[in-house]
């Protein structure tokens, strides 16, 4: 896996949190930063099925064109 060298600034509480944890774990601290950055990105995915869940029958009065409007097309 190709890399980038990146600085960060932690407390000193996070760091001897994280050196703890990656000596159970048998971890470097670069790994488990790496794998804590990719869960946070994943969490900020938008969730397509839940948002389209809970709009969906959000405008009960919107008025759709029928087909035919659609395959006519523009111009």
């Amino acid at each position: 896996m190709a890399a980038t060298r990146t600085q960060i600034y932690l407390t000193e509480a996070q760091r001897a949190r994280l050196d703890e944890l990656g000596e159970r774990q048998g971890k470097s601290l670069a790994e488990l930063i790496r794998e804590a950055v990719d869960e946070y990105l994943d969490e900020q995915q938008p969730d397509l099925e839940r948002a389209l869940a809970e709009s969906f029958g959000a405008a009960p009065d919107l008025q759709v064109p029928s087909r035919a409007e659609w395959d006519r097309g523009y111009g």
